[in-house]
C-alpha cells in the first residue's frame, strides 16, 4: 500500500497517515495480522519525523485497529476490519457533536445514556 503526506494540508500529518491506514483496513488493502513497515522506514519514505508515524500508530492502536509490540513491530489487529465501521461512526458522532457546540463531557454523557 502506498501512503502520501500533503505538507500543505491543514490536517496534521499524523492524522493524514492514520486516515490512510484506516482506509486501507476498511477496504481490505490491509488485512488482519498484516505487518506494517517499521516506523523509521515509513518516516524516511514519507519524509516526516519518526514521531509523526509513531503518533499515527498510537492513535490507531488506541482505536483497536493496530497492535504495537516493541521489538516485534506493528501489525493490523486481527479484528480491525470489523472495528473500522465503529471507529468511523464514533468519529462522525464526535465531529457532529462538536459542530453543534457540545463539549467533551456532554458528548460522553450523550453516549453513556445510550448504554
Amino acid at each position: 500500500m502506498l501512503w502520501r503526506i500533503d505538507a500543505q494540508s491543514p490536517q496534521p500529518l499524523h492524522e493524514q497517515l492514520a486516515g490512510q491506514i484506516r482506509h486501507g483496513i476498511a477496504t481490505g488493502e490491509l488485512a488482519g495480522n498484516e505487518k506494517l513497515p517499521p516506523a523509521r522506514d515509513l518516516a524516511a519514505g514519507l519524509k516526516v519525523n519518526m514521531h509523526t508515524v509513531l503518533r499515527a500508530f498510537q492513535t490507531l492502536r488506541d482505536e483497536g485497529l493496530l497492535e504495537v509490540r516493541r521489538g516485534r513491530g506493528t501489525t493490523v489487529a486481527a479484528d480491525a476490519k470489523s472495528n473500522t465501521r465503529h471507529v468511523e461512526l464514533a468519529r462522525r458522532l464526535v465531529s457532529e457533536a462538536r459542530r453543534a457546540g457540545l463539549g467533551n463531557r456532554e458528548i460522553i454523557k450523550l453516549v453513556e445514556v445510550q448504554l
